[in-house]
């Protein structure tokens, strides 16, 4: 969710991001066609060309198939560029919008159907929380980084705002279908949390 990430170099990196790709593409068709619950490891695979061993080099389970995305590390490198005397509320929403527009313009389908999924599949929604987690850890690392400073509790709160701005946008998208245009749900999202006065930029950076 900058530009998307850096393209593998070499043959051999540039085949196994495509077999990653493939496994992907294959495996969001048959949950869409017959149900996440129903299909199998074994099926993807086939599906894909590739064998069981292989699905499981690129995936460790079939869960990591929906959950498997590289937006997080692009979102840090965003807000790590952001400039130095924008508040922190403001460099995080810029942060995602930069990076979201890029995945909406190129893999909008993918990112709806595999949005739609984790929210109404109870094995993957489980897993929501420790994943946010984890996401909200690295925003927060990167709040601190851009300004040379230790991740506070206002970088975690801000960054667990920010992420629930996200989270809730995407949910409004999911439920018109993609109807509604992500970009601006998002926007609205953090004018929403900034109009509030929940969080006050300025006093986040101290």
């Amino acid at each position: 969710m900058n530009s998307p990430p850096t393209a593998p170099t070499g043959l051999r990196e540039r085949k196994k991001a495509e077999t990653r790709r493939t496994i992907q593409e294959q495996a969001l068709r048959l949950f869409l066609s017959q149900g996440y619950e129903n299909t199998t490891v074994e099926e993807i695979a086939t599906a894909a060309g590739v064998s069981h061993m292989t699905f499981f080099r690129h995936f460790p389970t079939k869960e990591a198939v929906v959950e498997s995305d590289d937006y997080d590390p692009m979102i840090v490198r965003l807000i790590e560029q952001r400039p130095k005397e924008e508040d922190p509320l403001t460099a995080l929403h810029q942060a995602l919008a930069h990076g979201l527009a890029t995945v909406y313009a190129t893999d909008k389908e993918a990112l709806l159907v595999r949005t739609r999924l984790v929210l109404k599949t109870p094995a993957l929604r489980a897993r929501v929380w420790e994943n946010q987690y984890a996401t909200e850890e690295l925003f927060a690392e990167a709040l601190a980084a851009r300004l040379q400073k230790e991740a506070t509790l206002s970088t975690r709160v801000l960054a667990a705002a920010s992420l629930a701005a996200l989270t809730t946008a995407l949910t409004c998208w999911v439920e018109s279908d993609g109807a509604e245009d992500l970009p601006s749900l998002v926007d609205q999202a953090f004018l929403t949390l900034r109009g509030a006065g929940a969080i006050s930029g300025d006093q986040m950076v101290k």
